[in-house]
């Protein structure tokens, strides 16, 4: 599968966005290092704490089904510029591998590229709470 499919794909997740108080939908896929795609949109909460990002939805779906190691992720949402994960989900996905590829877009259809080494350097990881 190719970036820009990932990207269609996450285009179609934001649609099941549920975000009645901040009206920001982000929808992301994620690709599996087996070919698995799993996708999520965020849900809200009045209890702004309880919300979850759409980064952190599609992850749980993945390690839910057995899937351990992400090789790319597609992020958009409806903004000026393309969409980042926050630092909470930086540091989530970084425990299913600080190699993913993170594909950022926007709906005006502007993409940005990182490693998630790159967005969350110095991730405190498994490695060193193993002390692998």
């Amino acid at each position: 599968m190719n970036e820009t499919e990932l990207v269609k794909i996450a285009i179609e997740a934001r649609q099941e966005a549920y975000a009645p108080y901040s009206g920001f939908g982000v929808g992301t896929a994620i690709l599996c290092e087996d070919g698995r795609v799993f996708t999520g949109a965020n849900v809200e909460n009045a209890v702004y704490g309880l919300s979850l990002c759409a980064e952190r939805v599609a992850a749980t779906k993945a390690v839910s089904e057995g899937c351990r190691r992400f090789k790319s992720i597609a992020i958009i949402a409806d903004g000026p510029t393309p969409c980042p994960p926050c630092g909470a989900c930086r540091q989530f996905l970084a425990e299913f591998g600080v190699e993913t590829l993170v594909i950022m877009a926007n709906t005006n259809g502007d993409v940005r590229k990182a490693k998630l080494k790159d967005l969350l350097p110095l991730a405190f990881t498994k490695e060193q709470f193993l002390n692998e």
